[in-house]
Order: structure tokens, then C-alpha cells, then sequence
């Protein structure tokens, strides 16, 4: 399995090899970009060079990326989580975001 098979025709993704939860920074940029782009997917579990790790609790790991998005980004692009389990069981989470209607997304930096 490769990262085409995952992610199909798209053509704008950004790959995470887990979610940062104490640097959200650092894929809510990402997001943000997406939004006031064509849209794109960010893919969690993959590393730089593509090698496929998973992640070790994705439904976890899908929750707080959800409400991070919800607490840190404004307006709330319109965003789909979904998970692909691969044949050797890893779990990555496909986070699709849409091109917003608005372009201003402003990032809030509260501590949470």
C-alpha cells in the first residue's frame, strides 16, 4: 500500500506522523491554509518520507482533533473526519477540509 492508495486524486494533503496535541500550532496551520485554499486533506499516521506507522488511538486522537478545530479556529472551516485502517491493521485519520466560503480564518491561540 502506498500514499496514493489512501488519499486517491487528491492533489493538496499535508501527512502528520501523530497529532501534537501539545503543539495543535502545528496542524491547525494546515487546516487554516486548507480552508482558505481548494480545500485538502491532512493525513495523521504517515511520516515525512511516507512510510505508513498508524496511530496508537485514533478515535482518541479524532476527538480532540475536532475540538481543537472547533476551539482554535474562526469561522470553523467545514471538515470530515474518517479513519482507513490499512491490511497490516494501522489506523490513520483522513481529516478532509473544504475551501471555506470566507477566506479570513483566524487562528485563536487560548490556552486550553
Amino acid at each position: 500500500m502506498n500514499l496514493k492508495d489512501i488519499i486517491g486524486e487528491a492533489t493538496d494533503y499535508d501527512k502528520k506522523l501523530a497529532l501534537e496535541v501539545k503543539r495543535p500550532k502545528s496542524w491547525c496551520k494546515s487546516v487554516s491554509a486548507f480552508a482558505n485554499g481548494i480545500g485538502g486533506t491532512l493525513i495523521f499516521g504517515v511520516s515525512n518520507d511516507n512510510e505508513v506507522r498508524g496511530l496508537l488511538d485514533a478515535e482518541k486522537d479524532a476527538e480532540i482533533i475536532s475540538e481543537q478545530i472547533k476551539i482554535r479556529l474562526d469561522p470553523i472551516p467545514e471538515f470530515h473526519l474518517s479513519f482507513y485502517r490499512t491490511e497490516d491493521d494501522k489506523t490513520l485519520i483522513l481529516l478532509n477540509i473544504r475551501q471555506g466560503g470566507r477566506k479570513l480564518r483566524i487562528i485563536i491561540w487560548q490556552t486550553v
